[in-house]
């Protein structure tokens, strides 16, 4: 069997997955994506004075601004949930959310942390998909009303979900010389711009999907630690952050790659 025939039959048991979870697995890649915001609303919520009092000390801002900070990333982020999860208002809670990335990425200084602050903007990928599908949405009312380009602006929020989610990824690679680790870096670095460019996209992120699934689990198993040692927290925070990206991948594999990718250029 040849490599082209294996292609076409994982390409094909992708597709079959994709027909018959269609139904269902938008709605389940919108949960994985906002997994993320949902449990750091409730942490602030339970955690109100831990928070409060780290922001006032790292930043010297008193007790009030502190306060209004806890506030907002808590209203933010479950209002922005619910409206996703509800499909009330989709395009106000993604920008809200991105705020609130941006927002965090200062204040907890992030933007001094590659891997942090790649896995944000990775996270920051997922909530573009998320944009681009809302917007597909809303013109649908118009289906078979010619259009000169109005869906551009979707096109290239696709694309910047995708190349934003291969971030997530390249926090993943181990620079050492086994021969596993060469291999995994080298499978993940090509499903990586597959990814990237929409080639085999659906293929390529359900693979992607598998992955860190297995990685997640094994690596972040977060419910093994004691909740009182510090590591609880910063494995629950990449257990959240990966679940988030893998509901960026679910959307990617749901609703494709988008007009500018290969795949699309394959169709004209």
């Amino acid at each position: 069997m040849g490599h082209s025939d294996l292609m076409g039959q994982a390409e094909e048991v992708a597709d079959q997955f994709l027909r018959v979870t269609k139904q269902y697995l938008p709605h389940v890649a919108r949960l994985c994506l906002i997994s993320t915001f949902l449990e750091d609303g409730v942490r602030m919520w339970f955690q109100w004075a831990e928070q409060r009092e780290y922001i006032s000390a790292t930043w010297n801002c008193g007790w009030f601004l502190a306060a209004c900070f806890v506030l907002i990333n808590l209203l933010g982020q479950l209002g922005g949930c619910v409206l996703i999860l509800s499909r009330n208002f989709v395009q106000y809670a993604c920008f809200a959310l991105f705020g609130i990335i941006a927002l965090q990425t200062v204040a907890y200084s992030i933007l001094w942390d590659v891997k942090f602050l790649m896995r944000n903007l990775a996270l920051g990928g997922g909530l573009l998909l998320l944009l681009a599908e809302s917007r597909g949405e809303g013109k649908s009312m118009f289906a078979g009303v010619p259009s000169l380009g109005e869906n551009s602006p979707k096109q290239y929020m696709q694309l910047g979900g995708r190349v934003l989610l291969v971030l997530m990824f390249m926090t993943l690679l181990h620079f050492d010389l086994s021969l596993f680790t060469i291999l995994q870096n080298l499978v993940g670095t090509a499903l990586m711009v597959l990814v990237a460019v929409g080639f085999k996209t659906k293929l390529a992120a359900l693979t992607l999907v598998v992955w860190l699934l297995c990685i997640n689990f094994y690596f972040n198993a977060f419910w093994t630690v004691a909740t009182y040692k510090p590591m609880h927290d910063f494995l629950k925070y990449d257990f959240f952050q990966t679940t988030s990206v893998i509901g960026g991948l679910l959307l990617l594999a749901a609703l494709g790659p988008g007009g500018v990718s290969m795949d699309e250029k394959k169709n004209w």
